[in-house]
């Protein structure tokens, strides 16, 4: 029997198996409204055996999208729009997940074909906000504003906003909660000491500077229902000397768990242009800093970051790193990976897959 296709149960959601599809950003929506795209995209990968499909980073506002393709849950439009694409994926037995977020002062991008440098505010971009009002690389040769700095009503407005973008999320169908908090984005960024230089209720000391995630986390838990799963993504290390180390996170950890948060989802870096190149260069270290997290804090994680063989997949629950696997780049190149995977591993494929692919499949 293999691990990486047993079924895992947390709350009243049931994955098929421990293989996710990560959230993958598409920039490809209009006005935060998902459409066909984002249905082919997401579905392909429901009917290739995946058992959760994450859809990408989704923001709670207008301004927290990380380009002006990026998808929104700010109005009832987008919910319309996501709930049909959940209802596909649903049909084709994977659970539909979402991660919401704000991009902080790594918002207002162009899309990435596009130079992914930052956007005048006239010319598709718009103002930026953070925890300090230092812009992501103020010596870099691009263009990259300078945030203002929120202030304690403004945060207080952020994790009602947060708890807009869940309520759409149960509304449209989504089984799992993801809230972002990592890469640089806002969340993460009032919890690095690279970016957060406040001196208020909200920075110095680690748990001042964990306070706004873990306040939003508290009222998002408040509102979405206790029989789902509510996932964190983090950045385990910032990878950059005076960052965030293994350690803080797994501190972190423990305090998202006495909150109900069921799994931590294990990324890394992005906190700033250092640690944004190290999300390329030091992805396999999160594997083994997922499984350092999982058993110091005795919570479930998601591993992700250079996994490509259904072997590594399997290993990596057999041996306790994780509970789940994610892909991107795995699944980007072959939407019906877990369907190979189960092939290579020699399980029942037609357990993971629609009954129209098992038919040809001996």
């Amino acid at each position: 029997m293999s691990a990486l296709f047993t079924p895992l149960s947390v709350k009243d959601v049931t994955f098929r198996n421990r293989i996710g599809v990560s959230p993958m950003c598409q920039y490809s929506a209009t006005d935060g409204v998902m459409n066909d795209w984002h249905k082919v995209h997401l579905g392909a990968r429901a009917s290739g055996g995946a058992g959760l499909v994450i859809a990408e980073a989704t923001a709670v506002r207008a301004d927290g999208r990380i380009t002006p393709g990026c998808t929104g849950l700010w109005n009832d439009t987008q919910l319309e729009a996501a709930a049909s694409v959940n209802r596909f994926i649903a049909s084709q037995g994977a659970v539909p997940g979402v991660q919401i977020g704000h991009a902080g002062r790594k918002a207002s991008a162009a899309k990435p074909w596009d130079g992914g440098a930052h956007l005048k505010d006239g010319e598709g971009g718009w103002p930026i906000v953070g925890p300090s009002n230092v812009a992501f690389d103020p010596d870099g040769t691009r263009l990259w504003k300078t945030p203002a700095q929120m202030t304690v009503a403004d945060i207080k407005e952020m994790q009602d906003l947060f708890v807009a973008a869940a309520k759409r999320a149960l509304a449209a169908d989504y089984k799992l909660l993801e809230i972002h908090g990592a890469h640089g984005y806002l969340l993460h960024s009032f919890f690095t000491p690279l970016v957060n230089t406040r001196d208020d209720e909200y920075g110095d000391d680690l748990r001042n500077r964990a306070r706004m995630m873990l306040e939003t986390v508290d009222a998002v838990r408040a509102v979405w229902p206790e029989n789902l799963p509510l996932s964190v993504r983090l950045s385990v290390c910032d990878w950059t000397e005076g960052g965030l180390t293994i350690e803080d996170n797994i501190q972190m950890a423990k305090w998202l768990k006495e909150r109900g948060v069921d799994f931590v989802d294990c990324s890394g870096g992005g906190a700033t242009p250092d640690a944004r190149a190290s999300i390329g260069s030091r992805t396999a270290d999160q594997l083994k800093l997922a499984g350092q997290l999982r058993a110091e804090a005795g919570i479930n994680t998601m591993a992700v970051g250079t996994i490509t063989k259904a072997a590594q997949a399997e290993a990596l629950i057999v041996e306790g790193q994780a509970d789940m696997v994610l892909l991107a780049r795995g699944m980007m190149q072959d939407p019906y990976w877990a369907m190979h995977a189960a092939m290579e591993l020699g399980v029942d494929v037609k357990a993971h897959i629609p009954v129209q692919y098992g038919f040809y499949i001996k």
